[in-house]
């Protein structure tokens, strides 16, 4: 067949993907092979995959692959989030803009009825990228976070904590979303430095007996526009401002509330005016003084941030505007002393990242975390669950498990998991799996109530209460434990996340994983880093700085957008990223595919017996060694998930370098002379066997043209050809092929600084103490940088162009006049880079603390960069002299 000028992804893509699905390739069932188990971080159902998403899927499809093909049953479960906050958010916002239905106007039933609508067709979307980028998930195993047994589960969970005491109800000082009207959870809460202000406003003093003493107390606030809920005013009891004030009272502005003065050593002396006002229900800080001072908590917002009756003054007004009308209203009353710029730190809502959240007094419910957090805080310290790269990550982990705070898990939300809470006419409750339960429960304590009597709670659970179960439940785990599948594939290999929810969600996995399992869910986490565009910004929707997906498939193939993606990321490391890398990715498939068109034209030419010169079979031994070195390397570097450097490895040394640009270079027989049959059939070998190295991360190109290289039987689809253990390795024959490769550039470039063409011959003369490791070579050099003889001398040869190559003297004699000044100005100039080298070796070695903390092979290494250093400046200096 006549193959095309360029690879043409779109052509091999959705052929090799629907015969690997067809072939059920992806399919796992548990056998006797080891399991190698990923379960996908489920996308929210929300909308369409991001680059952020990209990096992790591609990662993970890279493990999966290589464990395929390296014996494994490789078992990658596909599925998505109902992600409670946003995706109501989106189903409220849509039947709102093209459906003029109101939420309010729906019942529970109706409206989980659109979400399923919204979930079936984002959901579909989502999957369909997640296959277009070559992921080979098993597709039998898709799981949704409200499927009907993962909902049973999350519900049993809920109910066996509460029956533990790990789950309890009540009020509380809780993080609202106003916009959502929910509660959150301190995690999801995005705290930002602003530029804000600080007003100075005077209460007025009675004294203990209701009479106006004509002094005033100056407090210092933000938020003015809580003072209608103040029921205090607090000070120092060291502060000898106020120490008169025992006893005395405040007016309230704008409602002419009389609130005592308190004293505590809470409030700091130097901040403000050393005056604090007290709004128990609008700060965390002064809900606790609250309770440890008995105040009363008046709440002045409404659940949507709006002012309540209860603020008295501009109700139904928002939180925002109100602020500026108080501000006014203050200063046309003569009450505001000033206005100060101040720099404060806001909480803004993680779903509704243009919401700033409201610290509210809520009845909810918490899972005690302390008790569930120690035994997830030591599977990872103990090094039971390793993190990558750990360096970075274990201190803040440990950091945060040490000082978990009681999670907020409930939602004021239709879309989730309902909590199964049963609520009597009187108020009393059972928490149960089934409504028949609670009755039953009632009547066990005496109370006599029908199902019809009892109200189930409204609220739903937090979208990571039920994420939290993901690696168990995807396997049925918690709702049906210790079926032949839970047992098989839990714990999991490998978990790759983003390491913005190391707490939303790996935490609390390992936390789940060591309450219902006793064991860790995952053995490895490998932590991706934030996508960034080339501007160094997080990749938003908002910014509108994210490519889309599919058009880059289309643009530049899907093996060039995993290329692209992957090149640049380093474990746990941020990544910069642009159109140019997947560019980059599109080149380094073009250059495989011509490599592919140069060795299907020698096909043709193939004769047993031909004449093979000594360097294609030095080539062909070079690269053999060559090849079980880099997949020795490879192996490594898989094992401490560093995959951008395996892959930089393979492509770009391996590939592009060693076998296009000099391995096929060395082997190609002469202007329409035959080639070797042992010489193509190992070229072919060598070809095949990269493009298996290459497959788990470029999976459509390698498997093309895996396919095209030779005829294939049914079933030898690269996709599942197993890994062989590279052999041992000739470092003698490695250090020939890299003594070449740096001979004949140094020669190739001397040639063209002197202005010598390609097609006029030259001698060669050497000057070396390793004559035996270039007679071996000699026939690749004499053609590689045309020469038309090597001679071996023990002396400088006049006449010629002198360079120094590693330890050797080298003489290139031509036919062209030479420039001596041309020469010597290119050996001082070699001469001063080695000195800048040799000067910067030494210093490192001459610093203890990098001797005695480094490895021994890195100090070994400095050694020999000293003493190679050494013997080139002492050649260089001798050629100078010849001159």
């Amino acid at each position: 067949m006549e193959l095309s000028k360029n690879y043409t992804p779109a052509a091999a893509e959705g052929k090799w993907y629907q015969h690997w699905m067809d072939k059920g390739y992806f399919r796992s069932k548990p056998d006797n092979r080891p399991p190698f188990t990923v379960v996908i971080p489920p996308p929210n159902v929300t909308g369409v995959l991001h680059m952020g998403h990209t990096l992790n899927e591609t990662v993970q499809d890279i493990l999966v692959r290589r464990a395929r093909m390296s014996g494994y049953n490789a078992c990658w479960v596909p599925g998505s989030d109902h992600a409670s906050i946003a995706t109501e958010a989106k189903v409220v916002n849509m039947l709102k803009t093209e459906k003029g239905i109101e939420k309010s106007q729906l019942t529970r039933e109706e409206f989980l009825k659109h979400a399923f609508e919204w979930k079936e067709k984002y959901g579909g979307i989502i999957y369909s990228q997640i296959k277009k980028l070559g992921c080979s998930c098993d597709w039998d195993r898709v799981t949704f976070t409200m499927d009907d047994h993962y909902y049973e589960a999350v519900i049993k969970v809920f109910v066996d904590l509460y029956n533990k005491g790990k789950i309890y109800r009540g009020a509380r000082m809780i993080n609202w979303d106003p916009k959502a009207k929910t509660a959150l959870s301190d995690e999801e809460v995005l705290y930002k430095d602003l530029q804000g202000k600080l007003y100075h406003v005077q209460y007025a003093l009675e004294d203990g007996d209701g009479n106006l003493t004509g002094e005033s107390i100056t407090i210092a606030t933000q938020r003015p526009e809580t003072i209608m809920g103040d029921t205090a005013i607090c000070v120092n009891p060291d502060d000898e401002r106020y120490k008169h004030l025992i006893g005395h009272f405040a007016i309230v502005p704008l409602v002419n509330r009389r609130v005592p003065i308190i004293f505590d050593t809470y409030v700091d002396k130097e901040f403000g005016t050393g005056a604090l006002k007290v709004t128990p229900a609008h700060d965390i800080n002064d809900y606790n003084l609250g309770l440890k001072h008995n105040l009363e908590v008046v709440d002045t917002l409404n659940d949507d941030g709006t002012l309540s009756a209860a603020a008295g003054v501009f109700v139904g007004e928002d939180r925002f505007k109100a602020r500026k009308l108080v501000v006014a209203a203050l200063a046309e009353q003569g009450l505001l002393v000033k206005e100060q710029e101040y720099t404060t730190r806001l909480g803004y809502s993680e779903r509704n990242p243009d919401t700033v959240v409201e610290p509210r007094i809520s009845t909810q419910w918490f899972v005690k975390m302390a008790e569930l957090a120690k035994p997830a805080l030591d599977a990872v310290v103990n090094g039971d669950v390793k993190i990558h790269p750990g360096d970075r990550f274990l201190a803040t982990y440990k950091y945060w498990m040490e000082n978990v705070k009681d999670w907020c898990i409930s939602r004021q939300l239709w879309w989730g998991q309902r909590i199964p809470s049963y609520y009597a006419p009187d108020g009393t409750f059972e928490v149960a799996t089934s409504l028949d339960k609670a009755v039953a429960q009632f009547k066990a304590r005496g109370v006599d109530l029908k199902a019809e009597d009892l109200r189930q709670d409204d609220d739903c659970l937090d979208t990571w209460f039920s994420s939290w179960l993901w690696p168990m439940e995807v396997f049925n785990g918690v709702s049906n434990p210790g079926n032949e599948e839970i047992n098989y594939y839990y714990p999991t290999n490998v978990l790759v996340t983003g390491q913005d929810i190391i707490f939303f969600w790996v935490a609390r996995m390992i936390m789940a994983g060591m309450e219902y399992k006793n064991e860790k869910p995952f053995g490895d986490v490998y932590f991706t880093g934030m996508v960034r565009d080339k501007l160094g910004r997080k990749m938003s929707k908002q910014l509108g700085n994210s490519p889309d997906l599919l058009e880059l498939i289309d643009r530049f193939g899907a093996d060039a957008v995993r290329f692209g993606i992957m090149i640049a990321s380093p474990a746990g490391n941020d990544l910069l990223f642009d159109d140019s890398s997947c560019e980059q990715g599109r080149n380094f498939n073009n250059k495989i595919w011509n490599a592919l068109k140069l060795v299907k034209m020698w096909e043709g030419r193939v004769a047993e017996g031909a004449s093979s010169s000594e360097e294609a079979h030095f080539a062909v031994n070079w690269f053999e060694n060559r090849l079980n070195e880099v997949k020795a390397q490879v192996i490594d570097l898989f094992k401490d998930f560093k995959l951008s450097e395996a892959l930089n490895l393979i492509c770009n040394h391996l590939i592009w370098n060693d076998f296009c640009s000099w391995y096929l270079e060395w082997v190609k027989p002469g202007f329409e002379q035959p080639i070797d049959a042992a010489i193509y059939k190992k070229t072919v070998y060598f070809f095949e066997e990269l493009m298996h190295l290459a497959h788990p991360f470029l999976p459509f190109v390698t498997e093309e043209i895996y396919q095209l290289l030779a005829t294939r039987e049914a079933g030898d689809d690269l996709v599942i050809k197993q890994y062989a253990a590279p052999s041992a390795v000739d470092a003698n024959i490695l250090a020939q092929g890299e003594l070449a490769k740096e001979v004949i550039t140094s020669i190739r470039d001397a040639r063209a600084k002197n202005q010598i063409k390609p097609k006029d011959p030259i001698a060669l003369h050497i000057d070396t103490a390793q004559q035996k490791a270039f007679k071996q070579i000699e026939d690749m050099l004499i053609k590689q940088v045309n020469a038309k003889a090597i001679n071996y001398v023990n002396a400088p040869v006049s006449g010629c162009i002198a360079l120094v190559i590693q330890k050797d003297k080298f003489y290139l004699e031509t036919e062209n006049e030479l420039d001596p000044a041309a020469q010597k100005e290119a050996l001082l100039k070699d001469l001063a880079y080695n000195q800048g080298f040799l000067a910067s070796v030494d210093k490192k070695l001459s610093n203890e603390k990098f001797v005695q903390n480094a490895k021994p092979e890195a100090v070994e290494l400095e050694r020999k960069k000293k003493a190679d250093a050494e013997a080139k400046i002492a050649a260089i200096t001798e050629s100078l002299k010849s001159l």
